[in-house]
C-alpha cells in the first residue's frame, strides 16, 4: 500500500491500518491466539504499518500479542504502534468479568504509571502515539491529563500525543482539541457510513491544524461487512450484544437498506471494502482501523486502499 505523512508528524502510513481491539481475547467472544497472531504477519506482509490498541484491550493482551510477533520479525522498522490509556483495569486483574468494566482515570500518577506498563508490554522504549482513551470532557477538565502528555514527550517516552474523542461526543469535544492543538498530534474519531457526526465540527478543526486522524468503527463493529440481520445474537462476552442489540441492528438495516443500489452498481468490491474506502476518501482521514481478526479480513480489508477514485463513493 502506498504510504501517505501522518498530519503534521513525520510519520508515513499506510491507509488502511489494523485496529487490535478484536484480537484482545476480551469483549469480542472467544480469540484465537494463534490465528490473531497470523493476521498480524499477513498484515506486515501485504504493506500495512499502523497498529492501534490499548493497554485495557484484553488488559494488556492485544500489545503483547503485538510484540510478540515483532519480535520474530526483522522487517518492523517502520511499524508504527498507537495505544491509549486512561481506563484503569489493573484493579480487576485477578477477577472475572463478562464484559470489561469501566474505570476511567486521566489522572497524572495513573497515566504516566499506564504508559511505563505498556512500554513493558510492547517491548518498546517509546510509544509512538499515546492516545486519551475516549475520555469525557468532565474527566479532563482539571488539565491533568494533558499535564501527563506533555511530561511523556519531555521525557522522550511518548513520540506524539493523541486523543481518541469520545463515541458522539466529536462536537462537543471539538473545541478541547482546537485549545491543545499545539498538544494534540493525532485524533481518532468514530467515523463510518452510519455515523458521520464528526464531518460537523472536529474534523474541520483537524485540517485546520494538520492534525493526524484516525477513523475507528469504520466498519461498525462489522456490521458494514453485510453479515448481520435482524436475527444476529452476540453472547454476553461480546459487547456487541448491547453495541448492537436488536434494536440498533434495526436502526442500521433500514440505513443500509438505501445504500443498496450504490453496493449493487460496484459489487466487485465488498461491502466492508466500500465502506473502508468511504472513510479513507474524506480529506481530514488519513487512515482507518478496522477489526482484524484473521488473514482473510486483513486481505478484504487491505483491498479497499486499491479501489479507484473513478468510484465515485460520494454517491452515498
Amino acid at each position: 500500500m502506498e504510504r501517505i505523512v501522518f498530519g503534521r508528524t513525520n510519520l508515513k502510513i499506510a491507509p488502511i491500518g489494523f485496529g487490535a481491539w478484536g484480537i484482545s481475547g476480551r469483549d469480542w467472544g472467544k480469540t484465537d491466539d494463534s490465528q490473531s497472531k497470523k493476521a498480524i504477519n499477513k498484515a506486515i506482509d501485504e504493506g500495512m504499518n499502523f497498529f492501534d490498541t490499548a493497554d485495557n484491550y484484553g488488559w494488556g493482551h492485544s500489545e503483547n500479542l503485538i510484540a510478540e510477533v515483532l519480535k520474530e520479525r526483522q522487517d518492523k522498522h517502520d511499524i508504527i504502534i498507537a495505544t491509549k490509556a486512561g481506563n484503569n483495569f489493573y484493579p480487576y486483574l485477578d477477577q472475572k468479568h463478562n464484559i470489561s468494566p469501566g474505570n476511567p482515570d486521566y489522572s497524572k500518577k495513573h497515566l504516566i504509571f499506564a504508559v511505563e506498563q505498556s512500554l513493558k508490554r510492547l517491548n518498546r522504549d517509546r510509544i509512538d502515539i499515546l492516545q486519551l482513551h475516549s475520555p469525557s470532557l468532565s474527566m479532563v477538565e482539571d488539565e491533568e491529563a494533558f499535564e501527563a502528555l506533555e511530561i511523556l514527550k519531555i521525557q522522550g517516552k511518548v513520540k506524539h500525543a493523541g486523543w481518541s474523542i469520545a463515541s458522539f461526543a466529536e462536537t462537543e469535544q471539538a473545541d478541547m482539541v482546537e485549545k491543545y492543538n499545539e498538544l494534540i498530534d493525532v485524533i481518532q474519531v468514530r467515523y463510518n457510513l452510519l455515523e458521520r457526526q464528526a464531518e460537523d465540527k472536529i474534523l474541520p478543526v483537524a485540517l485546520k491544524y494538520n492534525i493526524g486522524v484516525i477513523a475507528r468503527i469504520p466498519l461498525l463493529f462489522g456490521f458494514l461487512s453485510g453479515k448481520f440481520t435482524r436475527k444476529s445474537k452476540f453472547g454476553s462476552d461480546d459487547h456487541r450484544s448491547m453495541n448492537l442489540s436488536a434494536e440498533k441492528l434495526d436502526s442500521y438495516l433500514k440505513k443500509m437498506e438505501l445504500m443498496e443500489p450504490f453496493f449493487t452498481k460496484n459489487a466487485k468490491y465488498t461491502k466492508a471494502q466500500l465502506s473502508l474506502k468511504f472513510c479513507i476518501s474524506h480529506p481530514a482521514v488519513h487512515v482507518a482501523i478496522p477489526g482484524c481478526k484473521t488473514e482473510q479480513q486483513v486481505m478484504e480489508n487491505i483491498g479497499a486502499a486499491y479501489i479507484p477514485d473513478s468510484v465515485n463513493i460520494n454517491e452515498f
